[in-house]
């Protein structure tokens, strides 16, 4: 069998970090629905109780304006949770964000999932204003959450810590066995488990340093760099 070339090798790397980007995606989805359809929702409630309220004749203008403007508000909420959803499935541009926004906004999107199935969860983030790429704090602490709790086999303690070492992002997950009895609800994905090939893949393709355990994993992630040109103010 021939020895593989550097390009072959570059193309299979390639290839398990699209893969394993994929399946982090598709394991988010559940998390990215819902977070979409809240507020949708909440505009065809509204919608149905203003149609009620007309059928009975000519409501109080003041509680119809009350209404309309709560309708407004709602929408513009919809749309700006639709524009967050796509920029999971869609990055665009990266941009940096502060690490501890950065992982309260990966742990905020998996809370309901991870309460489902009786893991609990603790963030602990020192006060920085070191920033990392979105995008790639994005895929690796969610690949990393995700493969830890699949391997769990069951509800545990999980610990996201939040370092700054020099200009470096360290970050880690760490589960352990819960001191009480909740046992969770009965789960199984609706697409494939995520394992440490995953989080390996993402972290090379990243440049991302790996070290990881059976119950832990810690990244190390540069400092974001902005790259964008100062922009002049008019005079």
């Amino acid at each position: 069998m021939p020895e593989a070339t550097p390009a072959t090798t570059a193309k299979r790397s390639r290839a398990g970090a699209e893969a394993a980007r994929y399946g982090v995606l598709r394991r988010l989805g559940p998390a990215l629905k819902h977070d979409m359809v809240v507020d949708l929702q909440a505009i065809a409630m509204l919608v149905e109780v203003l149609n009620a309220r007309l059928d009975r004749g000519a409501p109080d203008p003041a509680e119809f304006h009350e209404s309309i403007a709560k309708l407004n508000r709602l929408a513009r909420s919809a749309v700006a949770k639709c524009l967050k959803v796509a920029a999971w499935i869609e990055p665009g541009e990266d941009e940096g964000i502060k690490l501890g926004d950065g992982i309260a906004e990966c742990v905020q999107l998996l809370a309901s999932n991870f309460n489902f199935r009786g893991f609990l969860v603790e963030v602990q983030c020192v006060d920085t204003p070191l920033q990392v790429s979105r995008v790639v704090l994005r895929n690796l602490l969610i690949a990393s959450l995700v493969t830890l709790t699949d391997a769990a086999g069951g509800p545990c303690r999980v610990q996201v810590q939040g370092d700054v070492e020099g200009n470096t992002a360290v970050v880690g997950v760490r589960i352990s066995p819960r001191e009480d009895d909740d046992d969770g609800l009965p789960y199984e994905p609706t697409y494939r488990r995520l394992d440490w090939a995953d989080v390996q893949a993402l972290a090379t393709a990243e440049g991302v340093e790996l070290d990881r355990g059976a119950d832990h994993i810690s990244l190390r992630i540069a400092r974001q760099v902005a790259t964008a040109p100062l922009q002049i103010a008019p005079h």
